[in-house]
């Protein structure tokens, strides 16, 4: 009874451990779909993040930029001990003692004009916000375009995969009818031979398919920033269920949408703007600048550490008359001296003053007009730089659409030919099944209809892809 209970005790904790390994195994492989693989990599792609850190670096310069029109205010304390002969900066007198001088000093100063420079470079540092979150805009788009196209890559390798796999089986088929045929002497060992090449390609195939999905996958993986031994498995739709995607678009109402929301126009456009900008910014150096100041200050000297605190008053001799020899007594005063502390003659020696500084540009070695002349040359290059944009998106986008109509027909096209060979294959297969059709005329058949099979899985996904590129240019969201 003891050894029974045991026994199922045994089987009860291998169930266990069977049944969690399982269950790690199903939660091991995530599904990924396409638009959970789109979200993953805005999250967490490095290369965003980076476009991000850039925009909050520009944003900090706006910021400092309308901080630079605020009052500048600064302390300047000192304390020096003075030995040797120097002057005392107290009683303004050479002294050959030591002594120790505590100055400070305060000041305020604010920009009045500047030729227009601190409020043209706010405009500038704006503008400069604008182009990095347009470049953190177009890095997200460059992305989610890459996903959606590596996406559909690994949904046609994996239909070729299958396809791979249903060619194996097929060649294992006819290389096992092949073999029958030569052990009773009604084929030749180079049909034998044809039927066992025929299984080693559809297996090669099957391999090269199988390490496109590998890649691809790999690719995915690294657009989410997601570990590489990560187990994935993309979400497949229904293929036969997309009967919306769209093939015919008109090429110009194309390029004017894209113009509007495309973000490698509005880049090229901002740096426009804010090249223009800068010659404002520029010309400023040609005028002067008048700034509003403020100071206070005080000082101290242990030199001074005697104050007269009263008068006395005295008699004193100031002359003998002459012939008599009498002295002649005069009233006068004489000063009381106390202790001066530190604070009482800092008190006293409190200054302040309020003025306004000009500074007027006459020769700077020509520097403001190279600035001026660079700026205009910046901007120059921009212009360009902006039409060479719109050049090159109107080409792409042309030649989008003429690749969607390509697309389509030859997707037609290769589903015309994969329903005439797959009919082909059948009527072979009975004819040769009955012995009325040699084993080279059966494998090209067979040949014709996996090619056929594969040419027709690439010209579909491709027609789908080629669609869903023209909804990227357009601002369409991208969905399977």
């Amino acid at each position: 009874m003891t050894q029974r209970i045991l026994k199922l005790k045994r089987v009860s904790i291998l169930s266990v451990i069977c049944l969690t390994l399982l269950n790690f195994t199903v939660k091991a492989q995530r599904v990924i779909s396409l638009q959970e693989a789109v979200d993953l990599t805005i999250a967490n792609n490095l290369t965003i993040k980076q476009a991000v850190v850039n925009e909050s670096l520009a944003n900090e310069d706006y910021k400092q930029a309308k901080y630079n029109q605020l009052p500048s205010i600064t302390a300047n304390p000192q304390a020096s001990y003075n030995f040797g002969r120097s002057p005392n900066l107290t009683t303004y007198s050479l002294s050959s003692q030591s002594f120790l001088y505590v100055n400070g000093q305060a000041s305020v100063s604010v920009t009045l004009f500047q030729g227009g420079q601190l409020r043209n470079q706010i405009m500038q540092n704006k503008l400069q916000l604008d182009v990095n979150k347009t470049s953190t805009a177009k890095v997200k788009n460059d992305l989610l375009l890459n996903v959606v196209t590596d996406y559909l890559t690994i949904l046609t390798d994996q239909d070729l995969v299958l396809a791979a796999k249903q060619q194996i089986e097929l060649a294992k088929i006819t290389l096992d009818r092949s073999q029958k045929n030569f052990d009773q002497q009604n084929a030749t060992m180079a049909d034998l031979a044809q039927a066992k090449a025929q299984l080693s390609t559809a297996e090669l195939n099957l391999t090269n398919a199988q390490n496109q999905v590998d890649l691809a996958i790999l690719i995915l993986k690294q657009y989410m920033e997601m570990d590489p031994s990560t187990q994935i498995a993309v979400e497949k739709p229904d293929i036969s269920k997309l009967t919306n995607i769209r093939t015919l678009y008109d090429a110009t109402e194309v390029i004017k949408t894209a113009f509007i929301i495309n973000p490698d126009i509005r880049l090229a456009e901002l740096q426009q703007q804010t090249s223009a900008q800068a010659i404002k910014v520029a010309k400023g150096g040609y005028y002067p600048t008048v700034s509003l100041f403020g100071g206070i200050g005080s000082n101290y000297s242990n030199q001074n550490t005697q104050k007269v605190i009263g008068l006395t008053p005295i008699t004193q001799q100031i002359g003998i008359v002459e012939g008599t020899g009498q002295a002649v007594i005069a009233p006068n005063v004489q000063p009381i001296y106390g202790p001066y502390s530190f604070f009482n003659q800092f008190s006293d020696n409190f200054n302040q003053s309020i003025g306004v500084s000009v500074q007027i540009p006459i020769f700077n070695r020509f520097t403001a007009r190279t600035s001026v002349r660079k700026a205009k040359l910046n901007y120059q290059n921009a212009e360009l730089a902006t039409q060479i944009a719109k050049n090159n998106l109107s080409k792409t986008i042309i030649q989008a659409v003429l690749d969607l109509e390509a697309a389509e027909k030859s997707y037609l096209s290769a589903k015309q030919t994969f329903d005439s060979n797959k009919e082909a294959l059948n009527i072979t297969k009975q004819r040769y099944d009955a012995g009325f059709v040699n084993t080279l005329d059966y494998n090209t058949a067979v040949t014709n209809f996996d090619k056929s099979q594969n040419d027709m899985i690439e010209a579909q996904y491709q027609m789908i892809f080629r669609s869903k590129v023209i909804d990227y240019y357009i601002g369409n969201p991208i969905k399977l």
